[in-house]
């Protein structure tokens, strides 16, 4: 299986505690497994080890976190956050995607 998943990428998670969540790739770890992070549940610290048939593609990077994931800078969990709420907002009009900042606070888990 070839892994075409790029860091900045944005992915959705199709299976697991975290099915439906949308996240950002944080890192290529072989062919078939990526690092994936939402800047909530899963920080830039502590990234999730996800396997790339557990994820499905969007047609969408996260354009500033893109190059400075490809270059080695720092990413703030912060400008996680503010990636993904700007997809989610473009995409609430076509679906109604679930993302961590849509869960209420009694349901998450810690």
């Amino acid at each position: 299986m070839m892994n075409s998943f790029k860091p900045g990428q944005i992915v959705r998670s199709t299976a697991g505690r975290d099915k439906g969540l949308f996240l950002v790739v944080t890192g290529i770890v072989d062919e078939s497994h990526v690092l994936v992070c939402d800047g909530r549940l899963r920080k830039i610290s502590a990234p999730k080890k996800k396997k790339i048939m557990h994820l499905a593609k969007t047609s969408k990077t996260a354009a500033g976190i893109e190059s400075r994931l490809r270059s080695g800078e720092k990413v703030s969990n912060a400008e996680l956050r503010k990636a993904l709420e700007a997809w989610n907002e473009s995409e609430k009009e076509q679906t109604q995607p679930v993302c961590a900042a849509d869960i209420p606070k009694e349901t998450k888990r810690g």
